[in-house]
């Protein structure tokens, strides 16, 4: 049955996404999670049963792929502290994904800001007299 407010699933979300973020940054202690961590956002079922908790992950991609698997063997314990820390009847399952956003945006931001850059000066140009 879904639930009656609407809203509750977004407001359920927000929610899991603090104490994920919470969580990663105080209490992670398996040594796979290495590096800039970011949660972006999350994706609830409308029956609260599942949470998609999406994340950034800065580093090289034998780093994020250990994250991820460090991530993956956590969120059986997330699972229950966020069904303890929100007073959730049923707590969600939780499923991690890599969220690429943040690294495409910054390497749009990179690509952009060398094309704003103009030649440097002692770069040979193309005059052709004709």
């Amino acid at each position: 049955m879904p639930p009656r407010d609407p809203r509750r699933a977004d407001r359920v979300g927000e929610a899991i996404r603090e104490e994920v973020a919470a969580f990663l940054a105080r209490d992670a202690k398996d040594p796979r999670i290495t590096g800039l961590v970011t949660v972006t956002a999350v994706e609830m079922a409308r029956d609260l049963r599942h949470a998609n908790v999406f994340v950034s992950v800065m580093g090289s991609e034998s780093d994020k792929a250990a994250t991820m698997d460090g991530l993956k063997s956590t969120a059986h314990h997330l699972r229950s502290r966020v069904g303890k820390a929100l007073r959730l009847q049923f707590a969600p399952e939780i499923t991690f994904r890599l969220d690429e956003s943040v690294a495409r945006a910054a390497r749009i931001e990179t690509l952009l800001a060398g094309l704003r850059e103009p030649p440097a000066a002692d770069a040979p140009t193309d005059d052709r007299d004709g």
